[in-house]
């Protein structure tokens, strides 16, 4: 089936994540500067001078969205969320974070006093991003909300009470926005493992076992990202991309959408959500029957970013027109499940084979959507 394009707005029907892997001069960079081998000036301009390349060639591909691959990060969240006040790192006690087959550094957060959004240094990632993405709409990607609580410990000194903390993560995540927003951002994404976590069997009793309320965690988290997007401007489209772990193409969590898919798809007022769908770890499209909004817009990760094996053109097809039986095809989009990159260690292909899995997303999209 071909379906009739909507408006050209974010998220687009051939879109990605946002990370990208990181090319080995760049890793080799960031190895000296920690050595205290390479002065933090001279790092930023390569990190510039390999932005600039993959911008280029995101716009190459005919993608309308570009994003600066999170060059500059070590993780996907961490980074970010250090930047907040009142948060600062630590190096965790346990053996870090354990995927499939692969465990991820130690590493992790606490907030230790009030949280606020000051002068944050992602503000000049994004603001050197937009500069450079001049056929493309500029996309900044930052962490959910949600992962403050979720990875970080929330010391007591400084929240005796959660919920006055959730309060302060939203406000503080809502002057986030609008700086971005005043930079010239009009797409941003909020990445989310917490929802894909509580769509696991396991995880579920993990959580379980350490004491929390899973119904209220989901309604905390919700109110929290909704007190984040009160206000926003009309023309700022803010996304959000669920993701069950990636890191050197591992994974963590298994499980369908279905015990998070009421709130999290009818009651979270983001535009649009990227769901990862590459595998039947993720179960099938019948919990998309929540995304009832008639402006909401669902990506369908059906491209996996932990390979470099292209899948069948066709076969993708038939899962979009599967999924069009819950949510309106004009309303669906295709893009890879996750990032590339999650982590500076990035997953297990070759750059070539990612810009090849980005070119075969916005080949099938466009067959499909025109």
């Amino acid at each position: 089936m071909v379906y009739m394009s909507s408006k050209k707005l974010a998220p687009f029907h051939a879109d990605h994540v946002g990370s990208l892997l990181r090319p080995d001069v760049l890793k080799e960079a960031r190895r000296r500067y920690q050595r205290g081998q390479l002065s933090r000036e001279l790092l930023t301009e390569l990190e510039n001078e390999e932005i600039r390349r993959v911008v280029v060639r995101q716009q190459d591909l005919g993608l309308a969205a570009a994003t600066d691959g999170e060059f500059r990060r070590a993780y996907w969240h961490f980074d970010f969320l250090e930047g907040l006040d009142g948060v600062e790192p630590f190096e965790a006690e346990d053996n870090g974070i354990h995927f499939q087959g692969q465990t991820l550094q130690s590493h992790s957060i606490r907030v230790v006093k009030r949280l606020d959004f000051g002068r944050h240094p992602m503000l000049r990632h994004f603001a050197f991003l937009k500069e450079h993405a001049s056929q493309a709409l500029p996309k900044m990607t930052i962490p959910s909300p949600s992962m403050l609580h979720f990875r970080g410990e929330i010391q007591k000194t400084a929240y005796p009470d959660l919920d006055e903390f959730f309060s302060d993560l939203g406000r503080a995540y809502k002057k986030a926005i609008q700086a971005f927003y005043d930079l010239g951002c009009r797409y941003l994404q909020l990445d989310d493992t917490s929802w894909a976590y509580l769509c696991s069997t396991e995880q579920r009793a993990a959580l379980e076992a350490r004491g929390w309320d899973l119904d209220a965690v989901q309604r905390r988290y919700a109110n929290a990202i909704n007190l984040a997007l009160e206000d926003r401007p009309d023309d700022l489209t803010v996304t959000m991309h669920i993701c069950r772990g990636n890191f050197r193409s591992a994974w963590i969590a298994s499980g369908g959408y279905e015990p998070v898919a009421e709130t999290l798809f009818g009651t979270v007022n983001v535009d649009g959500f990227f769901l990862e769908y590459d595998s039947e770890r993720a179960g099938g499209f019948e919990p998309l029957r929540f995304a009832v909004r008639p402006d909401l817009k669902i990506v369908l990760g059906l491209i996996t970013s932990k390979s470099g094996v292209l899948e069948d053109a066709d076969a993708i097809k038939r899962r979009i027109d599967e999924a069009s039986r819950y949510v309106d095809g004009n309303r669906l989009a295709l893009s890879p499940q996750c990032g590339f990159a999650s982590t500076e260690e990035g997953n297990l292909l070759t750059e070539e084979e990612q810009w090849a899995k980005l070119a075969h997303v916005a080949r099938i999209a466009g067959e499909v959507w025109g």
